[in-house]
């Protein structure tokens, strides 16, 4: 089944995944999960606006290595992160199973590349614990908000507001036009 198919699915299976006139209250505890590598990681997807398939992305000079350029989505310019190498993973070639996450931060869409999208998870407050004490090299760990629990699995739980600091944010839409 094609990216774009199992994306209509999701968002036909769980209207409350995309819909902005919903009551925020119908996506408490909600997670959008993907993988990058072998790790599954979850967004709340109160901050998600949609999920697109991968698109010719065009370059932006003088920006960090994970800022792969720009899109153009409906006629509005969005900023395009790779998550790999927001991590400092290693880089990989894009296939028919990456999908770019598009989130609003600060109001403020941008666009996170991941390996693949899985699926809407609930995770209850109870069963998600705080972000781990400890560091990594690749420095991710400042991203997390928590650690999500589901039966034996473990989700890792990114804010989407940490992902983009708010310095990189104001280069990045100086940079492109905002």
């Amino acid at each position: 089944m094609a990216v774009k198919e199992k994306i209509k699915e999701r968002e036909y299976e769980d209207e409350h995944f995309i819909d902005d006139d919903e009551d925020e209250s119908g996506k408490e505890n909600k997670f959008l999960t993907f993988r990058i590598a072998d790790e599954i990681y979850g967004i709340d997807i109160s901050d998600i606006t949609e999920i697109i398939e991968m698109q010719k992305i065009t370059d932006v000079p003088d920006m960090p290595n994970f800022v792969k350029g720009v899109i153009n989505l409906r006629g509005k310019v969005i900023p395009i992160m790779d998550l790999r190498l927001r991590f400092n993973m290693e880089e990989r070639e894009y296939d028919d199973r990456t999908c770019i996450i598009i989130v609003n931060i600060n109001e403020t869409a941008i666009g996170f590349i991941v390996d693949t999208v899985l699926e809407v998870v609930d995770i209850s407050e109870d069963n998600i614990d705080p972000p781990p004490q400890f560091k990594t090299a690749s420095g991710y760990e400042r991203y997390v908000s928590g650690i999500g629990k589901i039966g034996n699995d473990v989700k890792i739980l990114l804010d989407a507001d940490k992902i983009v600091h708010r310095e990189e944010l104001e280069k990045i839409t100086q940079k492109v036009g905002k």
